[in-house]
């Protein structure tokens, strides 16, 4: 193992990493703190022929580190791509949680692996910032050679073809989003997005908030506002989503304007009595006069059906985007309906990250100052600058409609809880 601190250090490790890939683990100064907030401590790199170096930062071991790059045409694997790309640049990079995650519908379980240095030094000085700098070098080295052999098993038996695009689409864009912070009244916040749930549909909660799940109603969303002087928040959220996004599956064309009023009309019922009606019939049971007399939940019925063939008879199916896989093997206690339901969050999700992988792309490489801060399930929120004018939300707002096949309400506000309905805006 060599610690990386001399000039001499430097050129063995450059040689050494840049022609090789490489398992690359980063120890926050603070293990209490965003990475976006955060500072490096350490870098732990093991070649793949299993040549060790620790690249120091901020440690008070060792001597003033130096400014590596990691940025080179080799191939790094890593427990958090997420994390990492926050506090250090480097190359081609393979999250190995999201290998395992992919083969089994579970994260990689590292919580063991701490020293008793460790959970010894974070129970004594718990309110104390920076705590990594301060545990021995060689702890820090103890417990990345444990994760380390983790990963490897998990690399070896794992192939990265399969989740590359995911790799690449899902994991950047929300590591786009949680940089670009939220601002409150009370200075800037950062959420977390965790891909690693049963469905695939990220939660994201942070520093004790839910962003996920922010109340609409006890006045606790006042707080976020907008970081520019002459700006505002603009929320955009799909109209009847889950409604649209299967009866694109399913071959189903609604008219133009609101899927529920459509629905309000075959129904015979109001507005609000049809939404209602919907959701039911979408998340539950679809009475046999609906599926009889309504085009949409026949053809709803008739993919519920083959869905749940399908799932019986193979050993996985496929989502319809990025391909990723579902192995029956790693659910429990499903039906053909709880499948559906599973189906549509995963639907959901993998149609969001397709369309920001258009979006963040066309927005980062311009001239406008805006930013996209919070995405959920059906919604994403701008802090939007006032000087971008309405050509930047038009723009954005045509990407995410997808060609118009799944329409946006917008609405904007001085705080995210006093938004207006603007929609009538974007009107042609």
């Amino acid at each position: 193992m060599v610690i990386v601190e001399t000039t001499d250090d430097v050129i063995l490790f450059k040689k050494t990493y840049e022609t090789q890939d490489s398992i690359v683990i980063p120890i926050l100064s603070d293990i209490n703190k965003h990475p976006i907030d955060n500072t490096l401590s350490l870098v732990y790199i093991q070649m793949l022929d299993g040549q060790e170096f620790i690249v120091p930062y901020n440690h008070s071991e060792t001597l003033s580190g130096h400014n590596i790059s990691l940025i080179s045409d080799t191939t790094t694997y890593t427990y958090d791509k997420k994390l990492l790309g926050q506090v250090v640049a480097v190359g081609k990079c393979i999250d190995v949680n999201l290998l395992h995650y992919m083969k089994t519908n579970q994260p990689l379980s590292i919580e063991h692996l701490d020293t008793n240095a460790h959970n010894f030094f974070n129970m004594m000085y718990y309110k104390k910032e920076n705590i990594n700098v301060i545990i021995p070098v060689l702890k820090h080295l103890e417990y990345c050679r444990k994760l380390s052999d983790l990963l490897r098993a998990t690399i070896e038996t794992s192939s990265d073809s399969d989740t590359m695009t995911y790799n690449n689409d899902v994991l950047d864009n929300l590591s786009y989003i949680e940089q670009n912070g939220i601002t409150t009244t009370e200075g800037m916040v950062y959420s977390q997005y965790n891909i690693y749930t049963s469905t695939g549909r990220p939660s994201n909660r942070y520093g004790g908030i839910n962003f996920a799940a922010l109340n609409k109603s006890d006045g606790s969303r006042e707080k976020f506002i907008s970081r520019y002087k002459n700006g505002v928040l603009v929320e955009m959220d799909y109209d009847g989503y889950h409604l649209r996004l299967i009866a694109d599956r399913v071959g189903y064309e609604f008219p133009q304007g609101s899927v529920h009023q459509h629905m309000a009309k075959l129904y015979g019922v109001d507005y609000n009595e049809a939404k209602s009606l919907s959701f039911q019939y979408l998340y539950g049971y679809i009475p046999d006069e609906i599926k009889l007399n309504n085009e949409y939940f026949s053809k709803v019925s008739d993919y519920i059906d083959k869905l749940w063939i399908e799932y019986k008879s193979k050993e996985f199916i496929l989502s319809d985007i990025y391909n990723k896989k579902i192995f029956r093997k790693n659910l429990t206690d499903m039906s053909a309906n709880k499948l559906f339901n599973y189906t549509i969050q995963l639907m959901e999700t993998e149609n969001n990250m397709k369309a920001l992988s258009r979006l963040i792309p066309t927005i980062e490489n311009t001239k406008y100052q805006s930013d996209l801060v919070l995405y959920n399930y059906d919604a994403f929120l701008f802090d939007f600058n006032m000087e971008d004018g309405l050509d930047y939300l038009h723009e954005v707002k045509g990407i995410l409609e997808q060609d118009g096949k799944f329409p946006l309400k917008v609405s904007w506000g001085l705080n995210y809880h006093e938004m207006k309905d603007i929609t009538e805006k974007f009107v042609d």
